[in-house]
């Protein structure tokens, strides 16, 4: 059995870019731009906004208002 993928650690890089470590000993870089421009995401655009992230038990958050599922940022983030 798989233990449940988690972001156990996440440092902002630079415009829309975060460093996010991972469970499983990974870390990638993920950039958000493209995440940023529809819906409730949109409030990412903002850099304050996006600077203010925290972590939550399984992956970032944006004020208990945006999340992302950890597989789908592993999936979509590059080996840094």
């Amino acid at each position: 059995m798989n233990p449940i993928l988690k972001v156990t650690n996440a440092d902002y890089v630079r415009d829309h870019v975060l460093r996010l470590s991972f469970n499983n000993g990974a870390t990638k870089l993920v950039d958000f731009w493209p995440l940023a421009q529809k819906g409730i995401c949109t409030k990412l655009q903002d850099l304050d906004y996006f600077r203010n992230y925290t972590l939550d038990p399984f992956t970032v958050d944006w004020s208990n208002e945006i999340g992302f599922a950890p597989e789908y940022l592993y999936e979509i983030g590059v080996a840094a």
